[in-house]
């Protein structure tokens, strides 16, 4: 039974999706001004293994992540490098993308672009000025937060504490401080004409709308950074019951935020980590999955390194096993019947379906390279290194983390045979030497 914390009633429930044998699921995707840090990718990372999970057990997951490509820090960032706005908008898409193929995320998902869902956009907003849950002025248009009953529900606040907490807005034409933006009167940089002014969306109506025009209907789960909950996935639940009387997604879902020497990373204080500028991407990815998703996850050069040398035994576990049934030309897809394996699986299972525990699921197959390693020492059947392939496959597969095993050349065979030869009969600077060769066309 697959478990989830939804967020929106802060509680572990049994998932249940709407439609049987299909996850609809949407994360909220980056506004593209800038190179994206580490903090970006952690939920990047994270909502990529859980897709990966569900299309293990079966699922046919429709995934949607959008691009924000309007927006004021693009403006900006156009006018510092004295570029257009798209011009900027689609660099940094196309940085993004890159960044996840470096991080082995999948990219075959939807995609929606703000400007190309402007009409959609647009057409929401209206309907909701036409049903009275938003209000327009000189322009702009903003929504009654005191129209929903419920709001403050996911975030855990009270409208009443909000208002009192609530700083004297400039604009005192809203009817309520409270009260956050659908629509902006502007001309500056790029803008759309509307029924209401020539200007641009707020950024809470963004997503919403486009979950509506995709899906067309609520949604399984609607993922994100912790710090998104308020007010930006608080304004998308109140957009939603207000047109289709739903809260958009049946499993809210939120990560911990990462932190860098135990400070916030910001990029407005260079206080980051690029993820372009990490080397080796694989064990960022083994890091990120390190801590249960709901935890805070701290970085620091130290640690990082650790993970670095896990993910180098993984690789060098699994290059082992993979050359061994390679030189034997015994690679082949066997049931897996051993008890042992089989328990380390389940326990794989179990943790990745309580709450999508990717700290434990590491522990498994860290259990399982304990195995591994052993049962090469002491030399077992190609049937149950077979078995222990495809396990250690399957664990991988799921939590995206990428290790190439290319099949030998014949040349390469008779060196690495050779290297064996010479180690066993001692011959240590010949055993070096072919070692050297072997590890630099990667076979160890």
């Amino acid at each position: 039974m697959m478990r989830i914390y939804n967020s929106y009633k802060d509680q572990v429930e049994e998932f249940k999706s709407i439609h049987k044998n299909q996850v609809n699921m949407y994360v909220c995707g980056p506004t593209v001004y800038n190179y994206i840090h580490i903090g970006n990718a952690r939920p990047v990372v994270f909502f990529d293994t859980v897709r990966r999970f569900f299309e293990a057990k079966g699922y046919n997951v429709k995934f949607v992540s959008n691009f924000t490509d309007v927006d004021d820090k693009i403006i900006q960032k156009a006018k510092e490098e004295n570029l257009d706005e798209m011009n900027v908008a689609n660099h940094y898409i196309d940085a993004f993308l890159n960044d996840l193929e470096g991080l082995n995320c999948l990219t075959d998902y939807i995609k929606p672009k703000v400007t190309n869902y402007m009409t959609h956009i647009i057409s929401f907003i209206d309907e909701l000025v036409k049903k009275d849950f938003a209000y327009e002025i000189n322009g702009d248009v903003y929504f009654r937060v005191e129209s929903i009953a419920e709001y403050g529900r996911l975030s855990n606040r009270q409208v009443a504490d909000l208002k009192s907490g609530a700083r004297v807005d400039i604009n005192l034409d809203k009817e309520s401080p409270l009260d956050f933006t659908l629509w902006k009167k502007t001309t500056e940089g790029l803008n759309f004409k509307s029924p209401f002014s020539v200007g641009r969306p707020g950024w809470h109506t963004e997503c919403v709308a486009m979950i509506d025009d995709v899906f067309g209907e609520k949604i399984d789960i609607h993922g994100g950074g912790a710090d998104l909950k308020f007010p930006h996935h608080e304004n998308e639940i109140a957009q939603s019951v207000a047109l289709h009387n739903h809260r958009l997604a049946n499993y809210w879902m939120h990560n911990g935020r990462l932190s860098i020497k135990d400070s916030k990373m910001s990029k407005s204080i260079g206080n980051v980590i690029l993820v372009k500028d990490v080397e080796d991407k694989m064990p960022l990815r083994y890091f990120l999955l390190s801590t249960h998703y709901r935890s805070p996850l701290n970085y620091d050069d130290e640690g990082f390194q650790m993970y670095e040398k896990e993910f180098e035994k993984l690789e060098s576990s699994m290059k082992q096993l993979f050359r061994l049934l390679d030189l034997q030309g015994q690679l082949e897809i066997v049931e897996i019947v051993d008890a042992e394996i089989l328990d380390v699986m389940k326990a794989f299972d179990d943790a990745m379906e309580d709450d999508f525990n990717t700290a434990n699921a590491i522990t498994a197959l860290q259990s399982l390279l304990k195995i591994m390693n052993v049962s090469v020492r002491k030399k077992a059947s190609s049937h149950y290194y077979n078995q222990l392939n495809q396990a250690v496959q399957y664990m991988v597969n799921i939590l995206g983390l990428k290790v190439e095993l290319e099949p030998m050349s014949q040349e390469d065979k008779d060196m690495y045979l050779q290297w064996e030869q010479a180690r066993k009969q001692k011959k240590y600077k010949l055993a070096d030497e072919l070692r050297t060769k072997l590890t630099e066309r990667g076979i160890l």
